[in-house]
């Protein structure tokens, strides 16, 4: 009796701890659908989070943003955002799966100076590169441009999806690739056919963070993005905060919209993220 008491009192402040974490944490986002639901345009100061009303005005402005000729100014931003995105992670989860492979299975001059330059590359802020990534795209004609900033976001999305596969490759058993070479594969037959499919859960993983990195991120595309039209969402969020006042529920409305996507793609993508790292490796 004892022990079923201690066990039902230590399941009580477990899941009272729970409530209580779970409550701090969607503190702030509650507060976030509370603005963005609210008429009003100013910062409310009540503590309480909840919405008390149910105005969808905010997202309708920001959904229907027209730009100065009365085109479609809010959908072209969300789709500089989704290809840009798109197209950091492409080009990044390419190059870093060759790369890390090649790291994590082959001797070659510079291998340990490499992945210690790619971890030093890490140690800087983005911010830091500005000015001389703005020279060399103002030489190259890539200024306001999508091809720019795709090329800006995967000179740091590389170094990071080479490091995250590499330390995958790592952990696949070797005797795999032997048994492929005894039976007269080819060493593109084994990365294609059996690393790929094995390493699938650090892809996605390494993929997905290299999305959210492109989609969130401000300062370079502000600095290197002049027109409106080619602006991505997160820079067009900056609009609503002026010098002198802020549209607090467009703003709000606006950082919803935003993250949809990311929350969307965390769904479908679970699988992958909770995935074993090589579970069914050497299964059959």
């Amino acid at each position: 009796m004892a022990k079923e008491k201690i066990s039902w009192t230590k399941a009580v402040l477990m899941h009272v701890s729970l409530i209580v974490i779970c409550g701090i944490v969607l503190y702030p986002v509650l507060w976030v659908i509370k603005m963005a639901l609210s008429p009003s345009q100013g910062f409310s100061l009540s503590a309480n989070p909840l919405p008390t009303e149910f105005y969808l005005g905010n997202f309708r402005d920001v959904i229907f943003t027209k730009d100065s000729a009365g085109g479609w100014l809010f959908g072209r931003q969300f789709l500089n955002s989704v290809v840009i995105s798109a197209a950091t992670t492409l080009l990044g989860i390419t190059l870093a799966t060759t790369a890390g492979y090649a790291f994590s299975r082959f001797e070659f001059p510079g291998k340990k100076l490499g992945m210690k330059m790619f971890l030093v590359s890490q140690m800087f802020p983005g911010v830091v590169m500005a000015i001389p990534l703005y020279i060399l795209l103002d030489k190259l004609g890539l200024l306001n441009s999508i091809a720019g900033l795709v090329l800006v976001y995967s000179t740091t999305a590389i170094p990071f999806c080479v490091w995250m596969l590499k330390g995958y490759f790592d952990t696949i058993p070797k005797d795999l690739e032997e048994a492929a070479l005894i039976d007269g594969a080819t060493q593109w037959m084994i990365f294609y056919k059996i690393i790929m499919p094995l390493a699938k859960p650090a892809i996605v993983v390494t993929a997905l963070f290299s999305f959210m990195t492109a989609w969130n991120e401000f300062i370079l595309a502000a600095t290197f993005l002049g027109n409106e039209r080619a602006f991505t969402l997160p820079v067009t969020l900056q609009n609503y905060v002026g010098s002198f006042s802020t549209e607090w529920g467009h703003f709000a409305a606006g950082a919803i919209i935003v993250s949809l996507p990311v929350m969307i793609l965390f769904f479908i993508l679970q699988k992958n993220l909770i995935g074993g790292l090589t579970a069914g490796g050497v299964k059959g």
